[in-house]
């Protein structure tokens, strides 16, 4: 096991796979498990600068694809969740959804809720397309904002 394991490790190393390195990882993340994909973002566009661009896209296509994904896994979990659902803040969470619509999808970028909010899309069965469109949206504005971030603060001649 632990050799599988550092084969794949050697397999997604950043220089050599970057950019399907990042869409593994930011699919993975976009799922409910914890894992984040801006470190590697962040590492490849400071490793390669000239990825700037097919880095965001590619981790934007990761990340809404994994939260297509979670949406599919939500819109099979409905019947997981009847012991929860008279609760009051489920109950009040569910009608902001509901009157938000795909829009809420826009939120999947943030933290901690973003993923989940995929999954609670798909199980109120909201339009499938509209969500993901509003997913890509939030997920690109996250991507690029936070390289723009990143490299502020970490200029390229930071790295030696």
């Amino acid at each position: 096991m632990e050799l599988w394991l550092e084969h794949l490790l050697q397999w997604l190393a950043l220089p050599q796979h970057g950019l399907s390195t990042v869409f593994v990882v930011a699919f993975i993340s976009a799922t409910l498990l914890p894992l984040g994909s801006e470190p590697a973002v962040f590492g490849l566009i400071k490793l390669n600068p000239d990825l700037f661009w097919p880095a965001i896209v590619v981790a934007t296509a990761g990340n809404t694809l994994g939260g297509m994904l979670t949406w599919w896994m939500g819109r099979g979990a409905q019947s997981a969740t009847s012991k929860w659902r008279d609760s009051s803040s489920h109950l009040r969470a569910l009608q902001w959804l509901e009157k938000l619509g795909p829009k809420a999808c826009l939120l999947s970028w943030l933290p901690v809720v973003g993923d989940p909010l995929c999954a609670v899309a798909g199980w109120l069965k909201l339009p499938f397309w509209p969500c993901a469109f509003y997913m890509a949206i939030g997920k690109f504005l996250r991507y690029l904002c936070m390289s723009l971030v990143l490299l502020w603060f970490f200029p390229q001649g930071v790295m030696a």
